[in-house]
Parts: C-alpha cells; structure tokens; sequence
C-alpha cells in the first residue's frame, strides 16, 4: 500500500475546516509535561530493510515475560496458553468475523458468544452475563452507571484496595456524569471497612477480591450492608482463575460482577487488547450494558442464537441507550471460551489450585529473607511483601540480575508513602522452582 502524505494546502484547508490556527492547538489538552519538545532521535528517513533493522533492535532492548524469571502481576498475568488456542481463533470464520447483525448468517459467532456468556455466569456465580466488554477497567466504569441507573442515586463508594487504574476510569466516566465518588484510601493490611460509608444516597459501593493488594475477603456482610440501605455490590475480579478456588462473587451476595478475563486464553499484550467481563442479576438485564446473545428455536423448531439485547447507542437511539461501547472484543472473548472449554471444571479448579501452591511456595521462600515481610493473612496467586528499601528501588535491582520481580505499589500509587516499600508480586502455573529461588536469591542480595 503506498503511504501518500498530505500536502501543506491539505492540512491548511483541515485546520481551517475546523477553526484550528495550528497542528499544535490539537494537542492544547496534553500537558506540556508530556510533549516532545522537538523531534525523536529517529533518522528522518531510511528505506524499509534500514528502519525493520532499527526497530528490532530498538525492541531487542525490552526483557520479554518469557525470557527471566517473571513474577508481575497487578492485573494483567502470564498463564499458559494452550497452542489449540491460538490455532482456532486464527481460523478464518472466527479471524474475519464481524458484528453479529444478521443472525441467518452468523450463527457460529452467536454461539460462541452464548457459550462465553454462561461460562462468565456460572464462574461469577450470577444469573446473566454479557458478550464482553473492552476490558475489566471500562466494564467497572460501566458497572457504577448501571447501578446509578438501577437506583436513580448518584453517590458511589469505591474501596480503597481497587486497583487505582479501575478507580481512574470510574472517576473519568463521573466527571461527565456529575456522579459523586466517595474513594477510601488504600488498606495494605486489607482491614478496610466500607460498610460506614454506605448511605441511602450511595447507588453501590465498589470492591476488587482478591484486592489490589492480594487480600481475599468474604464480602457477605459487606452486601448485607449495601442492601440494608438499598444500595447495590459491585465485584470486581482482576484474575478470573482466582475463581477456581474463591467463592463466587454471585454467592457472597453482589449484585454486578466485573472483572479482566485475559488469564484464560489471551497473551500478555501492551495494554490490549483485553477481555472486559460483565455480570448481574436477571433482574437488572435491561439495564446491562453491551450485547447479550440469546437461544431460541426458528420456524421449524431447530435451535438457533440471536441477539437478544443489544441497547447500545450503534444499535438504537443514544439517549435510550446504556453504554457506548461499540466492540465487545470478540475474538479475545472467544479465546477466552475455547481455553476453558480445553481446560473443562476439573481442570480450571486444577489450574487454580496450582496458582495458589506455587504462590505460597514464593511467598515463603521471600519472608525468609531478611528485612522481607509478607503482609497477606489470605491471597490467591498474588502478594504483598514490604521492602528495607523503596520498592522501585528494588524491582530495578531484580531486573539488573535477571529477574522481573512484581510491580512496586508507588507505581500504581504515587505520592503514597504508606505504599512507597511494598511491592505486588504474582506465581501463576508459569514459574518454576528454579524461577522462585532465583527470585529469592536475587532479593537476597539485592537487600544485602
């Protein structure tokens, strides 16, 4: 395809179209902080061969997840993806398929998209779940317009052991809404208690299980608490494998589950794509954002599928509609459907168990080193340990010995100095015992 840029009169004609004075007034909105001031150390131009030959070694300088020892998680988990995967999405049926508008012709897609929707409900423990969302963050957002919806009350409490990046995207979708948002601040020992903030103005409150720091919480009574002042619980899963082993949100009393589907069947990617879950009670269908696929029989009494809701703004009038979202990721979705049709319910509780062995076995070899502290009573594959040192610190000291130790918490919450020596650390199936006493050795001398 040949690359035919604009001509100056093109782009003069396009900013006067629009009542800019200059390509720069565009980006008026980006803080100057985070411009280029000029341009990248790049050649201006090369031929194809020259700048294939700089970007890879320009990319040869990133330490893959496969390539050390690799114990980050924090949202986003390196698991085994089964081969049979990759090697069906890619098939052409599944690989160019597109919105299921016409339910004659695309029934496959239909299908699909109905068996993920009830394993997302028999995992969650809910009653109706969606075609997917973009990813866990923008379905929590989308979780606290629904229950502000549902209630007809503005008030949301957020726990303070969300992950900050699930908080910021709630907090965006509030700003434009003129929602209230009550954030608790974080809680590394996952003590927390938000029933005292929970008033009969709050529409829901927001938890995260396991939270952001790896505690895992019976919220039973945090839900008898919501209800009690008619308020609803939302549940957000980061880790969908957790749910192997941890009772099913839908069991302790939520009303909405969300959650990050990306463990089963998709890759680690740089910030995508991913698999947005959504789950509720039937009561609330109506009020679901997204697609939801139904089963029906046709004219001659043979099964088929179809869209059953589709209230999005693509399909009917904005003002009636519930969500924006204009994709429900598809194709990670069905990776996401064939990866735990591989695994079936003993190998999904399998897999679980085996996280959460191997989590304990790290977490031991690191508090036996000296100056570590493992703060987690409870966690599934993910801890918290605090640090002699500043966590940031110490993760680029792992890196320098070969190994990708967690991601510090000052990260994820800057300016926070209660959270400055903590560090999330993650042992999925993927690590070995020679990863875990690499990765103890490391911080062993790291420390010293």
């Amino acid at each position: 395809m040949r690359y035919l840029p604009l001509t100056k009169d093109d782009r003069a004609q396009m900013l006067a179209a629009i009542g800019a004075k200059s390509v720069d007034e565009l980006f008026k909105d980006v803080p100057e902080a985070a411009r280029l001031d000029g341009l990248i150390d790049l050649p201006r131009r090369q031929g194809e061969m020259e700048v294939e030959r700089q970007l890879a070694a320009m990319a040869g300088k990133n330490i893959a997840a496969s390539q050390v020892p690799f114990f980050v998680g924090a949202g986003a988990y390196k698991h085994h993806i089964p081969a049979t995967v990759d090697h069906l999405i890619q098939r052409s049926e599944f690989l160019t398929s597109y919105t299921p508008y016409q339910p004659e012709i695309t029934q496959g897609t239909l299908q699909y998209l109905f068996e993920f929707q009830t394993q997302v409900a028999l995992l969650t423990g809910m009653e109706v779940a969606n075609a997917s969302m973009y990813d866990g963050s923008t379905a929590c957002g989308e979780a606290v317009l629904m229950a502000h919806r549902v209630t007809k009350r503005k008030k949301a409490v957020l726990s303070g052991n969300l992950h900050p990046h699930y908080q910021d995207v709630v907090a965006n979708l509030s700003d434009f809404g003129s929602y209230k948002l009550v954030t608790e601040p974080p809680c590394p020992k996952g003590t927390e208690g938000l029933a005292g903030e929970i008033d009969e103005e709050t529409s829901c409150v927001v938890v995260q299980n396991p939270d952001v720091f790896g505690h895992v919480r019976d919220l039973s009574a945090l839900a008898e608490a919501a209800h009690a002042k008619g308020a609803l619980m939302i549940v957000v899963v980061p880790e969908i494998v957790s749910l192997g082993l941890i009772t099913p949100p839908g069991e302790m009393g939520a009303d909405i589950v969300v959650g990050e589907g990306q463990s089963l069947g998709n890759g680690l990617n740089f910030g995508g794509p991913y698999v947005g879950l959504f789950a509720a009670k039937q009561k609330f269908v109506r009020q679901m954002p997204g697609r939801l696929c139904g089963e029906t029989v046709d004219a001659e009494g043979k099964r088929g599928f179809v869209l059953t809701l589709s209230t999005r703004e693509q399909h009917i009038r904005r003002e009636k509609a519930t969500s924006n979202i204009c994709t429900n990721s598809g194709l990670c979705c069905l990776a996401f459907t064939i990866h735990l049709s591989l695994l079936g319910e003993e190998g999904y509780t399998r897999l679980a168990r085996i996280n959460h062995a191997n989590a304990v076995k790290l977490a031991d070899a690191l508090g036996a080193v000296p100056g570590v502290k493992v703060l987690n009573e409870t966690f599934f594959n993910e801890f918290t340990i605090e640090t002699p040192k500043p966590g940031a610190e110490v993760i680029d000291a792992l890196v320098e010995k070969g190994v990708l130790g967690g991601v510090p918490l000052s990260r994820l919450m800057p300016g926070n100095d209660a959270v400055k020596n903590l560090i999330a650390v993650a042992s999925t199936e993927v690590n070995s015992d020679q990863d875990r006493a690499a990765y103890a050795r490391a911080l062993k001398e790291v420390l010293a």
